[in-house]
């Protein structure tokens, strides 16, 4: 498949940050990604140190953290795709 999908997974993770609200990731094509962490449940309540221990897998298309049992693809969230039980929760709000 050519055009602007391929743009988007030939961007990978190098590195992963975090701030008090977002997940920044560095990605090799020189872009840095920020992500609220209220879109990662298991990020979010995780502590400094068990967010630190992140392993790049995959050449830089996928994230993991293996103690809180977390694994993020980097092609979906370049594609804006988060948590589904965030959405989920959104929903049930709104309906509310």
């Amino acid at each position: 498949m050519r055009g602007m999908n391929t743009s988007t997974f030939e961007a990978l993770a190098t590195s992963v940050s975090f701030d008090a609200d977002n997940m920044w990731v560095k990605l090799t094509n020189g872009r840095q990604l920020g992500v609220p962490l209220a879109y990662f449940p298991r990020l979010a309540k995780a502590t400094v140190t068990q967010r630190k221990k992140y392993l790049i897998s995959g050449g830089g298309t996928g994230i993991h953290w293996d103690e809180i049992d977390e694994d993020i693809s980097v092609p979906a969230l370049l594609a804006g795709n988060v948590d589904h039980t965030v959405q989920k929760r959104k929903k049930v709000r709104k309906a509310a």
